[in-house]
């Protein structure tokens, strides 16, 4: 997609497409009971059922960088004076840099991408419907995902579009910790 601006909302604009990104903020299936997982399933369904337009899904993985988590943990056990607390308060240090180098902690951010295509004459009344069109589709996409238990979020504002694009497009440069 050639990107030719964002709009002060948040809205893409490329040729005569329009797209608005959504953040979701997904719950831990696996920690539900088998009960509730039925439940998400179903309110899931109606999701899909829902969404009677087209939507793109991207996921972003990102390396998550613990040195300040661990030097926050370091600095308070310098003002502790609880052995107990000194030892498992190392132990828990030592556990989360052995996890982190097995592991590598890495973090998750789901996107939606919905879009609306229009004539090529950008007038107000235009704009409004294109505007209108998105912010109905959001809606369903909140309503449905939010009864599964999700956060969803209209990403409005060019500012954190742009940042978004930003770590998609440098996605090296993100991964290393800008």
């Amino acid at each position: 997609m050639l990107l030719d601006k964002i709009l002060e909302d948040g809205i893409l604009v490329s040729n005569n497409q329009y797209v608005k990104i959504i953040k979701v903020f997904p719950i831990n299936y696996d920690l539900k009971s088998d009960l509730e997982k039925e439940a998400i399933l179903n309110s899931y369904k109606l999701f899909l059922k829902v969404c009677d337009f087209d939507i793109q899904l991207l996921i972003q993985s990102k390396k998550e960088n613990l040195d300040s988590y661990i030097s926050q943990i370091n600095n308070q056990m310098n003002e502790e004076k609880n052995e107990k607390i000194l030892q498992i308060s190392n132990f828990y240090v030592e556990y989360i840099k052995n996890k982190n180098k097995t592991q590598n902690s890495s973090s998750k951010n789901f996107y939606i991408l919905i879009s609306s295509q229009f004539e090529n004459n950008e007038n107000e009344f235009n704009i409004k419907q294109i505007r209108e069109d998105l912010n109905n589709k959001y809606l369903k996409i909140k309503d449905a995902l939010s009864r599964c238990g999700n956060l969803v979020f209209d990403v409005n504002n060019k500012k954190d579009v742009e940042s978004i694009l930003y770590s998609f497009y440098n996605f090296r440069k993100y991964l290393n910790f800008i």
